[in-house]
């Protein structure tokens, strides 16, 4: 009996993973479609060749640094030659058949990205969380594949899907390592993807009160969760103390993350418990975070530059007030500059500082915003001057953690509205 003709649009697809590491592969177009599979390629640090008239400025922009070669011209055959993979991206049909035949003769798998047919590869959709690559195919359906490619991603990084097995295989004893997690302001959806990703794989996570608290509520119960909080003025844990729990914890073999409010190297004395667990040999990570300084202001719709006003902005740590023994700050310099100075940890040294900056230059009348609680439901902001701080500081009732910002950019406010 003659053979059931096979339809080459469906079909069971056989999943492999291309180690493309230093090998040949030739994307024919240089449009949008080009662009996401080149992007791909380049990741996987393959040798692309794209072949095409013209490219996007995206593209473009991987060939100066050596990335990818482009071949400025029309695809002729042969362009081929000594690939292991290929894309065709064209928007003519024709110039993806000829190379999508080339690649059939030369047995050289071929992605068409006008054909899902006429390909003898399927690209599915491709979610990363480290060194772990989720791929979905869809049958046939690319939508339905993105959606569930994107619900497990999401599942891996909000800790819903857990992955547990990043341990060496046999049973071995597992190496502990620290992660230093910049939380940001406060609000978790603004901590970043990695950083979430970090907190969900942990064994144990050491926090401070500044952290996102609703992501410790939606840990695992099996995961320790260590109050290491530093109060103003108040309770707090040494340190020194913190430093020989992360280095004790992760040499038990466990997956410890500092998980801190903002960024770890912002005033957080991340660089300190780096070099702790660097000294004794612990691997440690350290994952940026969303600075309260740049972040809160921007929430209540301060921004700390604004073209035509002004070009700098610094932060400052106001824990110490100016004349104290041990501060390192140069008011006289800030007092004398023109650009925007954001000030953290400052509430109860306010009038201090603005006293200073006052004297050494700036305007009593020089804009102040004051925000408290930034990017949480409670998040307030008040309005005032240099002059003026310290007793609207007092009248308000303002209470840590606050960021205050001087210059003219905070009058931006007025006229814009604020974004809570």
């Amino acid at each position: 009996m003659p053979e059931t003709p096979v339809d080459p649009s469906t079909g069971v697809v056989y999943p492999v993973g291309l180690r493309l590491l230093d090998r040949r592969v030739v994307v024919v177009g240089g449009g949008q479609v080009a662009h996401r599979r080149v992007a791909g390629l380049v990741e996987a640090r393959a040798r692309v060749t794209v072949v095409s008239p013209e490219v996007t400025p995206a593209l473009e922009a991987l060939v100066a640094p050596g990335s990818v070669t482009w071949l400025a011209r029309r695809y002729r055959p042969g362009d081929l030659d000594g690939a292991w993979y290929a894309v065709a991206a064209t928007d003519d049909p024709e110039v993806n058949a000829a190379v999508a035949e080339e690649a059939e003769a030369a047995r050289i798998f071929c992605a068409r990205a006008d054909d899902r047919a006429a390909s003898s590869v399927w690209t599915p959709a491709v979610g990363r969380q480290g060194d772990l690559v989720v791929g979905v195919h869809g049958g046939g359906d690319p939508q339905r594949a993105v959606g569930v490619r994107d619900a497990v991603v999401a599942g891996l990084t909000d800790g819903s899907i857990r992955d547990r097995a990043a341990r060496p295989a046999g049973g071995g004893v597992r190496p502990g390592s620290v992660v230093l997690v910049g939380g940001g302001p406060g609000d978790p959806g603004l901590i970043t993807v990695r950083g979430q990703q970090a907190v969900a794989q942990a064994d144990v996570v050491v926090a401070d009160h500044l952290a996102p608290q609703s992501l410790l509520a939606s840990l695992p119960a099996d995961v320790e969760v260590i109050d290491a909080s530093k109060l103003p003025r108040g309770r707090s844990m040494a340190q020194e103390v913190i430093n020989a729990l992360l280095v004790e914890r992760a040499l038990a073999g466990q997956r410890v993350v500092r998980l801190k409010g903002g960024d770890p190297f912002v005033f957080g004395r991340g660089m300190e418990e780096l070099e702790a667990c660097a000294a004794a040999g612990v691997p440690v990570e350290v994952v940026p975070g969303v600075t309260s300084a740049i972040a809160v202001p921007a929430l209540a719709g301060v921004p700390v530059t604004h073209r035509g006003m002004t070009h700098e902005f610094v932060v400052v740590s106001g824990h110490l007030p100016p004349g104290h023994p041990q501060s390192l700050v140069d008011w006289s310099a800030l007092g004398r500059l023109r650009g925007t100075v954001v000030v953290l940890m400052g509430v109860e040294t306010a009038g201090a500082i603005a006293a200073a900056l006052v004297e050494h230059g700036r305007a009593p009348d020089t804009p102040v915003a004051v925000v408290t609680d930034g990017s949480t439901a409670t998040q307030r902001l008040v309005r005032t001057t240099l002059v003026d701080l310290a007793r609207t500081i007092a009248d308000e009732g303002v209470r840590p953690p606050a960021v205050w910002v001087v210059g003219d950019v905070v009058g931006l406010t007025a006229a814009a509205g604020t974004a809570r």
